[in-house]
C-alpha cells in the first residue's frame, strides 16, 4: 500500500477511495480491473475498486458512522431515510442487498420492501 505522505496526490485522492471501499496500490501492481490514476503526465497510483457486495458493506458503516450509532438502533423514519440513500446508491442491485440493509437496520425483508415502496408511492 501507498503511504499517504508519500505523494499529495496520494493524499488528495486517499478519502474518496477510502470513501468507496477501494485499495491503493502502486502503478506496477495494477492489475486488469484496476484503475491506474495519472498526474502530470506519470502513473501516480493504482485503485482497486471493491466488488460490489463489499461496497454495500462499506456504505452501511460509513452511516452508522455518520449516525453515530448502529443502524438498528435508529427510530423508524431514520431508517426510511437510510433506506432512501441506500436506494440512490444502487445498493438494492447488489445480490442479496435487501437482506443485507434489513439485517443492518434489524427489520425484516418486508419492512425494507415497504419502505421502497413508501418512497414510490410519494
Amino acid at each position: 500500500m501507498i503511504g499517504i505522505g508519500d505523494d499529495p496526490f496520494v493524499a488528495a485522492v486517499k478519502p474518496l477511495v477510502d470513501a468507496m471501499g477501494g485499495e491503493m496500490v502502486a502503478p506496477d501492481r495494477a492489475g486488469p480491473d484496476d484503475v491506474v490514476l495519472s498526474w502530470e503526465g506519470a502513473d501516480v497510483v493504482a485503485v482497486r475498486l471493491p466488488q460490489l457486495a463489499d461496497s454495500l458493506d462499506h456504505i452501511l458503516a460509513a452511516l452508522e458512522r455518520k449516525q453515530g450509532k448502529p443502524l438498528a438502533d435508529l427510530d423508524r423514519k431514520s431508517k426510511q431515510e437510510v433506506v432512501r440513500v441506500l436506494e440512490a446508491r444502487g445498493a438494492f442491485s447488489v445480490r442479496h442487498g435487501v437482506e443485507t440493509v434489513a439485517s443492518a437496520l434489524g427489520v425484516s425483508r418486508f419492512t425494507v420492501y415497504n419502505y421502497l415502496n413508501r418512497e414510490k408511492e410519494a
